[in-house]
């Protein structure tokens, strides 16, 4: 449900694709074909390489490449990444040409970004008034990108949030036919619990039941539970749950709803579905967020090292 939106603010606009029938003389030249080429590609590091060393040939500027970099890294959520980049960006800071530029109508948009890097740097580095100062900078330069800032506010925000919660796992929950259990017998002789917090009316829960489908085996396989949790506790919502457990062949883990008088997604602040949550056998959190997110496949591998995250098509095999 939460996806960086920092390219669309970017670049939105900028390359647009001729029209059918259009005069040849309107058609992108071939560096222009080249850098968009560059800028768009997503698929991987060894095809931006391509992308980077074809538009090279053709004239395209260190900057730019620069930039094709920095929005490449950006929509595949690769902080650490982007924070390996701050040298480059700010090297090119010192000499940067606003003509050059294939994404910026305005210099400050440009220094932004480089106070966007700062920001992630430091919270790489743990670094909590560096990460303030550098985001509230990135901010004022650059109003107009604040939605592809403030994800990082907000999981900072989380971040210390969940270190003062421990989740209670004599906590009594109800399963989709009503029966009670205690959250603890869930967790009995596991390494960890993940808990997914999902919605039957979440069109991104719907999409990705598939992945979920796959992961949550593999997980159970690794002694990791997996307890999905149901926010919505109205009879509608756990018939359409009910309905989508029966028209998803696989899916596995515990089916729970939310406890009434002290949510679970109240205590640990869940605000989107799908949200994930590992937490250890004592009640620490270990992550809390989006499933898309590298740093819970990273703590699920903490826990259990044998761990594989399956990989998954598009019709969910």
């Amino acid at each position: 449900m939460r996806r960086p939106l920092l390219i669309s603010l970017l670049v939105a606009g900028f390359f647009v694709a001729p029209a059918f029938g259009q005069d040849e003389s309107q058609l992108p030249s071939r560096l222009d074909q080249a850098l968009q080429d560059m800028l768009s590609e997503r698929e991987s590091p060894g095809a931006l390489d391509e992308r980077i060393e074809a538009a090279r040939k053709l004239g395209a500027t260190e900057q730019a490449i620069l930039e094709a970099r920095f929005l490449y890294h950006v929509d595949r959520r690769e902080d650490d990444k982007l924070a390996a980049m701050l040298p480059e960006l700010e090297a090119q800071a010192k000499n940067f040409k606003l003509s050059e530029s294939q994404i910026f109508a305005v210099e400050e948009d440009w220094f932004a970004i480089l106070e966007y890097v700062r920001a992630i740097k430091a919270l790489e580095e743990k670094d909590r008034d560096g990460f303030k100062k550098h985001i509230t900078e990135a901010f004022w330069l650059s109003p107009q990108q604040g939605a592809a800032f403030a994800p990082h506010i907000e999981r900072l925000r989380l971040e210390e949030a969940m270190k003062k919660v421990k989740v209670d796992f004599s906590l009594s929950v109800q399963d989709l036919n009503g029966e009670t259990a205690l959250l603890q017998s869930l967790a009995k002789d596991r390494k960890a619990v993940l808990l997914h917090f999902f919605s039957p009316w979440s069109r991104e829960c719907e999409e990705s039941l598939p992945d979920f489908t796959a992961s949550a085996k593999a997980l159970e396989q690794a002694g990791i539970a997996v307890v999905t949790i149901i926010g919505e506790s109205m009879p509608e919502a756990i018939a359409d749950t009910r309905a989508i457990l029966e028209a998803t062949p696989g899916l596995t883990g515990s089916w729970l709803i939310d406890h009434d008088t002290s949510p679970l997604s109240r205590t640990l602040r869940i605000q989107a579905a799908p949200t994930m949550v590992l937490v250890e056998l004592d009640g620490t959190i270990r992550f809390n967020g989006h499933p898309s997110d590298p740093s819970l496949w990273s703590e699920v591998k903490g826990i259990a090292p044998g761990f594989k995250r399956p990989e998954v098509d598009g019709n969910g095999h």
